[in-house]
């Protein structure tokens, strides 16, 4: 399992970058303390892949773009193929560790369009509204899926079968959420247009955040108005998009600082802020440290 401080993604993309994860076992887990990465959360990200998790420690605010839920030590929960998501610690700020397994729906159903891709798989991953299925431990009918969800985490890679053996119990966790899901699967699909629209304006963001961007800019590239693209941004990601925009440059430069030595004039023109003194304002008020100071933080 590996331990993971900060995320990586796709160039050009919020899609998030697996590492490890390849066609002949699209699986990987991964343990993390979101107040170890830059700026104390997970920012907004999605990928094909499946989420499952578990909270074994502390407490979780997760926000998709229809929910805001937050989860104590001991709960869990699914995130949907391509849903945004994004992590932040709960009230009280302490240290939280998280186990994720992240695997592909084939993980599940072997080859796509077979018999038990139909019947379980599809009709799970292709539920736009169901974007998160949270699991709490003091629901009956939730306990004995969280049990099993922890106890995967126990499957060690040197065990004779391993990759048998953590099919069968993702399998087994799947039916049970699958179960669950089932009422929710016959709701309507009020999201997938929403989110799509959504989707592609925070792409063109992320391709062109070293640039001047304006609003009409980012409601174009989804064929949107401005009130459209304001109201989804507000709506889904609880912030506007010049809120969005600094902040996904304030990553891009926490990145740039972590791993390379080029000069901090440099990163602020190359991440869109313009100027050093600029970026520095920006550093002081979300991360309580200049530049140099965050740097040094990192390199110990």
């Amino acid at each position: 399992m590996k331990k993971v401080s900060q995320i990586s993604f796709y160039t050009g993309s919020r899609e998030e970058l697996l590492p490890g994860f390849t066609s002949k076992f699209p699986y990987i887990s991964s343990c993390s303390d979101i107040t170890k990465h830059p700026g104390h959360f997970c920012p907004w990200h999605w990928h094909p892949a499946m989420e499952l998790f578990y909270l074994k420690q502390g407490s979780l605010e997760y926000n998709t773009p229809g929910s805001r839920i937050l989860l104590a030590e001991g709960c869990g929960g699914l995130i949907n193929s391509n849903v945004p998501h994004m992590t932040r610690p709960g009230p009280d700020f302490a240290s939280s560790t998280q186990l994720l397994h992240l695997f592909d729906p084939s993980f599940i159903s072997g080859v796509h369009g077979s018999l038990i891709d139909e019947k379980y798989v599809t009709p799970l991953t292709i539920a736009s509204q169901i974007e998160i299925i949270p699991l709490y431990p003091d629901h009956p009918e939730h306990k004995q899926v969280l049990s099993a969800i922890r106890d995967s985490f126990l499957i060690s890679e040197n065990t004779p079968g391993y990759e048998l053996k953590l099919r069968s119990a993702l399998s087994d966790i799947w039916f049970q959420i699958f179960e669950l899901a089932l009422p929710l699967m016959q709701t309507k699909d009020r999201f997938d247009k929403r989110n799509k629209r959504l989707r592609l304006m925070m792409v063109y963001i992320h391709e062109h955040y070293a640039e001047k961007i304006s609003v009409k800019d980012i409601a174009g590239t989804a064929f949107a108005s401005e009130r459209e693209c304001f109201r989804l941004f507000h709506d889904c990601l609880h912030m506007s998009p010049a809120e969005y925009i600094k902040n996904y440059r304030l990553q891009a430069a926490c990145d740039m600082l972590a791993n390379t030595r080029e000069h901090i004039t440099f990163i602020s023109q190359s991440c869109g802020f313009g100027s050093s003194s600029y970026m520095g304002k920006i550093f002081r008020e979300s991360m309580g440290c200049t530049p140099n100071e965050y740097r040094t933080k990192l390199r110990g």
